[in-house]
């Protein structure tokens, strides 16, 4: 479903802040016919009465009241934005409350579309309208807002701090109008919602499949979105309310501060090598000397595995190995381990299946202080659905059977 216009919304607002259509329209300066014509149009884009009309004023409904509270958020998103862009530009006289009232759901999705392309006629074809529509939307909204939010470099177009500030508010109110129409669909009885999760690689080879085969049991028609990248690509879209939530390898001190983490499992890391490696069958321990000698597959540097590979060899006062390929690769790790006698530094669960089939083994090391925890990273202040937090809760219940 499309996103809603931002103009029948703020009547919306209105009529529920006033309980009449008569007393809306002298706040919002439009005329009855236009208001009752704005609700008819939401209520049918949404297939959901919003409002029950009785005597004495309109009340909302049931959705009519998960719809203002998703609305409110959307709107309160927009407003903060345009609060904060004012005071950075020294705009004394603007009123954010009165642009807010002029800005359309056009304008904002041009937007967002040219701050993601950086370039007016990518942005048009991912729209699906024309260039000079799309350059027209986001001009308007310039001179509205009195600020340059793009400008021509070597490179074609660069979005400003203020537009990508109100790229990031109105894709943020996007997402608390979808939630609401997911609620919305919900109350209906046709919960047909989607949730979007960042997996990091042990959570997609353990916690995730699991989660999601149960989670699709009592919710058979509720899609899952997985997106996988590198962490700090994902936090940029959990940020910017492209996903839900992340679930991977927790980060500290905080990434951001307009997150937060919550931990469900901090299983330990293992050193890893193919079944016949050198290192195995042997009497005494293994020493970090005789680790640094081989090489390596390693995740990127910054990563949590990464630290803990380094700290086996700066513990032991030993240089650190000069081999390696570095990968987050799942696959390309396991292919490089049966193929040659490199090691890697891994939780064991990401192996599980080639451990137990005797393909790979866990090399005898002590590496208990390497726990690192797995959990949950969410937006400061997001609301879920009642669907999404069933799937959290099982998140939850799976990490559970690991502890």
């Amino acid at each position: 479903m499309p996103i809603p216009n931002l103009r029948h919304l703020r009547v919306f607002l209105a009529v529920t802040e006033y309980k009449s259509i008569t007393r809306a329209s002298d706040y919002i300066f439009l005329s009855q016919p236009a208001i009752t014509q704005a609700i008819a149009k939401l209520e049918s884009q949404l297939g959901a009465a919003l409002f029950e009309r009785h005597s004495d004023g309109m009340y909302p409904t049931d959705c009519g009241k998960v719809w203002n509270d998703r609305v409110s958020r959307a709107v309160d998103h927009i407003l903060i934005a345009l609060i904060d862009i004012a005071k950075e530009n020294n705009i004394k006289e603007a009123d954010p409350k009165h642009m807010l009232a002029l800005i359309s759901t056009t304008q904002l999705k041009a937007l967002v579309a040219v701050c993601e392309a950086q370039n007016f006629s990518i942005a048009s074809r991912n729209l699906g309208v024309s260039q000079s529509s799309v350059h027209r939307a986001a001009r308007d909204l310039e001179r509205l807002l009195t600020v340059i939010l793009f400008e021509r470099n070597s490179l074609g177009i660069h979005a400003t701090r203020a537009a990508r500030h109100l790229s990031k508010a109105s894709k943020l109110a996007f997402s608390e109008l979808r939630q609401g129409i997911y609620e919305i669909n919900t109350i209906q009885c046709r919960d047909v919602s989607t949730i979007a999760v960042g997996s990091m690689p042990l959570a997609r080879t353990t916690i995730l499949p699991k989660s999601i085969l149960r989670f699709n049991e009592r919710h058979p028609d509720v899609n899952v979105n997985i997106t996988e990248g590198p962490y700090y690509d994902l936090l940029h879209h959990l940020r910017q309310g492209d996903i839900d939530m992340i679930l991977g390898a927790l980060r500290y001190p905080l990434p951001a501060d307009d997150v937060v983490q919550e931990e469900l499992w901090s299983p330990p890391l293992s050193i890893i090598a193919k079944h016949d490696h050198p290192l195995f069958g042997r009497d005494n321990q293994v020493t970090a000397e005789e680790l640094a000698q081989y090489a390596w597959v390693v995740p990127a540097q910054g990563t949590p595995t990464r630290q803990a590979f380094e700290h086996i060899f700066q513990d032991a006062n030993v240089a650190l190995p000069t081999r390696f390929v570095e990968s987050s690769s799942q696959i390309l790790t396991r292919e490089v381990l049966l193929e040659s006698d490199r090691l890697t530094l891994i939780s064991a669960h990401q192996m599980e299946r080639e451990i137990n089939i005797g393909l790979l083994k866990i090399l005898p090391y002590p590496l208990e202080h390497t726990r690192r925890p797995i959990g949950l990273c969410l937006r400061k202040n997001w609301l879920p659905t009642t669907t999404q937090s069933h799937f959290l809760s099982m998140l939850r219940d799976v990490c559970e059977t690991f502890r």
